[in-house]
């Protein structure tokens, strides 16, 4: 919500301004009206509203001078000038020193509904791109311009931290948010319409355990909540965010609803490891169907999460191009952090299914003939398809099956015939499809994000900076 006060020398225009507006319709919610603007302006620099609706002509300050005062003072305030007609020239005075809008007494009912959802979609704006350079500045783990963006980080020697992020089964569609935390002590910045992050302080470590009573969540639109460990140490930030999207990403396993908190547990997949390494380098791929299915349900019983599975596919990434590299070159084997891995398959079961067409292929590779005249033509039209569904999710395993192409084979195709794999020449596509927007559209970053097939900001932003070497924000500026 955001917080709007009220000032006027005259309570009867305060009670009207109050009464005239549908304010939680468009996620307002006034927290103050002073009659002393004197007393305003210490709740203004103490509590920071979002918004101020003032008069312009007061007996002790001028709302004209407010505005003076807290520009000078740097404070990321908003005004809206409330104005007699005799003032009108005045008024446009404070439009010029950045108030938003104004409006005469009597306030016009018919105006009112207008002009509050303007201001809305002026707020809704605003937050979509404070939210970008603070995921920015989070990701960068600049601490000078998260300073300068929120005071929620004043101090930070005196707190713990900890992160969750959150997943919804739906997008927000009003102007309400839901407030499952107090705000002076949470940061909350959405990743996008499904993904939200939240970044808790507090000065007892204890106090981050009481916040968290599951029953918080109860009865909510949430998909999964990831937990972070906790740490009184600024610097860790991002490590935090990190660990709670690992553990929100636990989706990935199990498809079920949950809240999971951040616990590694890398020694259970390492006998598994050493036993898919040992048949690997022995070339005992017979064996391979009842590791398989037993990796899989360790996974389930001993509830692995998504770390695990980072560590496992790396692990035997590795074993599997250090063994037989000549005859896997052009597949798509390269170390994936957590966030390439959900981008890449649909769920953990298709993972290991790609991980078993591998040994299937080095098993079977010298018996098998194709016929490559039809197989190419069918990857012709497989790419066509890509060229023109970028904004769908899009799983090789699925492509390969739509296709009738083996999906170890269409990696060799991708990297054969277009000279890279199947995820570089799909978020080729999608990031210069991106900069396209970027440059023509007024479109905000989080809209750009979903139509250019990306789940969420934080990890587009992390791409489009690898691939272009800047964040997308400075790339529309420049």
């Amino acid at each position: 919500m955001y917080s709007v006060i009220i000032i006027d020398d005259e309570p009867w225009a305060i009670k009207g301004i109050r009464n005239a507006f549908n304010w939680n319709k468009y996620g307002f919610e006034i927290t103050g009206q002073f009659t002393s603007v004197h007393k305003a302006i210490d709740f203004i620099c103490e509590e920071r509203p979002d918004l101020v609706f003032t008069d312009i002509r007061m007996p002790e300050i001028s709302g004209l001078d407010l505005i003076r005062m807290t520009k000078k003072k740097e404070l990321d305030v908003e005004f809206v000038i409330v104005s007699g007609f005799a003032e009108f020239a005045y008024a446009q005075e404070a439009l010029r020193y950045g108030a938003l809008d104004y409006f005469l007494k009597p306030i016009d009912i018919e105006m009112a509904d207008p002009l509050i959802e303007k201001l809305a979609l002026h707020f809704s704006k605003k937050k979509s791109m404070r939210n970008n350079l603070i995921l920015e500045a989070l990701i960068s783990t600049d601490k000078r311009e998260l300073k300068h963006l929120t005071s929620f980080f004043d101090h930070t020697s005196d707190y713990y931290f900890r992160v969750l992020i959150m997943y919804s089964n739906s997008e927000k569609k009003d102007y309400n948010d839901r407030n499952f935390f107090d705000s002076k002590h949470t940061l909350e910045v959405e990743f996008g319409s499904r993904k939200t992050l939240y970044i808790l302080k507090s000065e007892k470590s204890t106090d981050l355990d009481d916040r968290l009573d599951a029953t918080v969540f109860t009865g909510s639109d949430i998909k999964a909540v990831g937990i972070s460990s906790i740490s009184n140490n600024y610097e860790n930030i991002a490590k935090l965010i990190k660990e709670s999207d690992i553990a929100a990403s636990n989706i990935f396993l199990n498809e079920e609803k949950g809240i999971f908190e951040y616990e590694p547990k890398l020694n259970l997949v390492k006998p598994f490891i050493d036993r898919i390494s040992s048949i690997i380098q022995e070339n005992k791929f017979e064996e391979m169907d009842d590791i398989m299915k037993t990796l899989m349900y360790s996974f389930k019983q001993n509830n692995l999460g998504m770390g695990e599975v980072v560590y496992l596919w790396n692990q035997v990434v590795s074993v599997l191009v250090g063994t037989y590299y000549e005859e896997l070159r052009y597949m798509e084997l390269d170390f994936l952090n957590y966030s390439e891995l959900k981008e890449r398959f649909k769920n953990f079961e298709s993972l290991c299914s790609f991980l078993y067409d591998i040994f299937i292929y080095i098993k079977q590779l010298n018996s098998e003939s194709v016929n490559e005249g039809d197989i190419d033509s069918y990857f012709i039209q497989m790419v066509k398809y890509i060229d023109n569904n970028y904004q769908h999710k899009l799983y090789l395993k699925d492509l390969s099956v739509k296709f009738f192409v083996n999906q170890v084979y269409c990696c060799q195709l991708f990297k054969k015939v277009l000279g890279k794999t199947f995820s570089e020449y799909v978020t080729e596509l999608r990031i210069k499809k991106a900069c396209e927007l970027l440059k023509h559209t007024e479109l905000s970053i989080e809209e750009i994000t979903t139509k250019v097939g990306f789940s969420d900001y934080y990890y587009f932003n992390k791409v489009f900076k690898k691939q272009c070497g800047i964040t997308p924000t400075k790339f529309r500026k420049s």
